[in-house]
C-alpha cells in the first residue's frame, strides 16, 4: 500500500527550522500498530495520519502520533496538518477548515501566512516546589521566578510550567534524565508528561521544552500543545489579555515562533495559537 505524505516545517520563519511534521493521506486502513510504526521510522516529534476527508466540507479527521506513543492534542501537527489541507489539498485555499483530533472537533483558521487554532478549555492541576526542580536539575532556587506557581496545565496535553527569572538560566538548563524521569512519574498525572520552561521578559517570551522519550531525555524544536498550556497559564495569572509571540528552539538550532492571542473573560480562556509552515517534501511511502 502507497500513502502519499508531505513533509512541512512548523512555526518557522524558514525552511529547516522550526519542528518537522510528516503528513500522511489516505491513511484510513492502517491500523494504529501501523501508524506508530510509521511515525517511530520518521522519527520525527510527531507525524500526523489523515483518516477521513471531507473536501466538500474542508474537514478532516487526523490520529497524531509521536515515535512513543499516539496524542489526544499537539498543536504544531495540527497547525502543519491544517497549512497541507489548505495549501495542497482542499480546494480555492478555504480560510476556514475543521480538524477532528481524539479530544474533539478544533477550528483552524488562516489570516495572511499565519495557521491559527483555537484550543480547548484548561484544566490547572498540582502545584510544585522549586526545591523539587534543584534536585534534578542545575538551577538554583534564585533561578526560578517568584510571582507564578509551578504548575501542571493541560489543555488536551499536560505540561508542566515552571518560570524562570533569567535568559541565562533558561540558556544554560541541564537535567538529569534519571531524576527527571523519576519526578515527571511520581507527580504527573497522565502518561504524557513534559517539562515547559519560560522566561518572560516584557512582551518577549522564550520557552524550552524536555520529556523522556524512549529512555532519552528530548528537547522539542516548538510545542504547539505546550504553548495553549502556557498561554492559559500566563492568562490566569499575568495579564487576562494576551498578544506576543513565544520563541523556542534557539537552543537546539531550530528557531520557532509560536504567535499568542488570547483573552480570559468570565471565567472562559479563548486561546489561539498561530504560526507559519515552510513546505519541504512530498512523495509516497511503502506502508
Amino acid at each position: 500500500m502507497s500513502l502519499p505524505f508531505y513533509i512541512v516545517d512548523v512555526f518557522a520563519d524558514k525552511k529547516y527550522a522550526g519542528n518537522q511534521l510528516a503528513v500522511f493521506l489516505e491513511a484510513e486502513n492502517l491500523s494504529s500498530e501501523e501508524m506508530q510504526q510509521i511515525a517511530r521510522e520518521i522519527n520525527f516529534a510527531e507525524s500526523t495520519f489523515i483518516t477521513r476527508l471531507d473536501k466538500e466540507n474542508n474537514s478532516a479527521e487526523i490520529r497524531i502520533f509521536t515515535p512513543s506513543q499516539e496524542m489526544q492534542f499537539a498543536g504544531h501537527p495540527i497547525i502543519g496538518t491544517s497549512w497541507v489541507l489548505i495549501n495542497k489539498i482542499f480546494e480555492n485555499s478555504p480560510d476556514e477548515i475543521k480538524l477532528e483530533v481524539p479530544i474533539g472537533p478544533i477550528s483552524i483558521h488562516k489570516s495572511e501566512d499565519l495557521i491559527w487554532l483555537k484550543a480547548a478549555q484548561p484544566k490547572f492541576w498540582d502545584t510544585f516546589s522549586k526545591v523539587d526542580f534543584t534536585f534534578f536539575s542545575n538551577l538554583i532556587v534564585s533561578d526560578f521566578e517568584n510571582q507564578f506557581p509551578i504548575q501542571e496545565v493541560t489543555t488536551g496535553s499536560a505540561f508542566v510550567m515552571v518560570g524562570l527569572s533569567s535568559k541565562r538560566a533558561l540558556e544554560n538548563l541541564v537535567l538529569d534524565k534519571d531524576k527527571t524521569d523519576e519526578w515527571l512519574k511520581q507527580h504527573c498525572k497522565t502518561s504524557h508528561r513534559g517539562l515547559y520552561f519560560y522566561y518572560l521578559e516584557g512582551s518577549k517570551l522564550f520557552s524550552r521544552m524536555l520529556c523522556i522519550e524512549h529512555n532519552q531525555l528530548v528537547e522539542d524544536a516548538a510545542t504547539g500543545s505546550a504553548s495553549t498550556c502556557l498561554q492559559a497559564f500566563l492568562l490566569k495569572y499575568h495579564s487576562s489579555e494576551i498578544e506576543l509571540i513565544n520563541y523556542q528552539g534557539d537552543y537546539i538550532n531550530r528557531p520557532s515562533e509560536i504567535y499568542f492571542k488570547g483573552k480570559l473573560t468570565d471565567g472562559q480562556f479563548d486561546i489561539k495559537i498561530g504560526g507559519k509552515a515552510q513546505f519541504i517534501a512530498k512523495g509516497d511511502w511503502e506502508a
